[in-house]
């Protein structure tokens, strides 16, 4: 990549409201620009293209990773990929502003690991196991299979908190968007 500014990331198991608080995030903090992901599935039927995510497709995606047009991607579920193009955060970058990604807890490790000092890693952790189960049953955007397959997998996802800067509880979603915008806010002035 041509130039590396800073980078502020946010990742948790998925239902942890890591989405809500850098959607907040976003809103009160105007030098933070957020990184829209590539991913390979189809979009859901709330999703934008270019607003969400980047829907680029199985094919287009495998492409990608062989042209090296990816700072970090991860196969999440069998051919479900997601990653962070390097063109994406050129272009926030060249714009002055503070990238803010919403990622999950790999590609979170991956960013924390590539950008190292100039990154705050944050871990958005839910109260408990099940209130997290709870959560993603309320959205009603996931067959019985997908919970499944989630929380096997946010087991091991809650295991690697401890690897970032920041472990953030939200167990009240205004107190967790309150402690959020102060960390970033000091990040943002080192």
């Amino acid at each position: 990549m041509k130039s590396q500014g800073k980078c502020v990331i946010f990742s948790a198991p998925s239902g942890a409201g890591k989405t809500t608080i850098v959607h907040a995030l976003l809103k009160q903090i105007p030098e933070l620009s957020f990184s829209i992901s590539a991913c390979s599935r189809d979009p859901r039927p709330n999703e934008v293209d270019g607003s969400d995510y980047h829907f680029i497709g199985l094919e287009r995606f495998q492409q990608a990773i062989l042209n090296d047009e990816f700072v970090e991607w991860e196969e999440v579920y069998t051919n479900n990929y997601y990653g962070t193009l390097k063109s994406e955060l050129e272009s926030i970058w060249s714009q002055g502003k503070t990238v803010i990604f919403d990622v999950d807890v790999i590609g979170g490790l991956n960013l924390k690991n590539i950008f190292k000092e100039n990154a705050l890693a944050v871990f958005v952790q839910p109260p408990s196991y099940e209130e997290l189960e709870k959560r993603l049953r309320s959205r009603s955007t996931e067959t019985e299979d997908k919970i499944v397959q989630r929380m096997s997998k946010a087991n091991a996802e809650l295991e690697k908190a401890e690897d970032f800067d920041i472990v953030l509880i939200n167990d009240d979603l205004n107190k967790a968007i309150a402690t959020a915008t102060l960390v970033v806010g000091e990040f943002l002035k080192k």
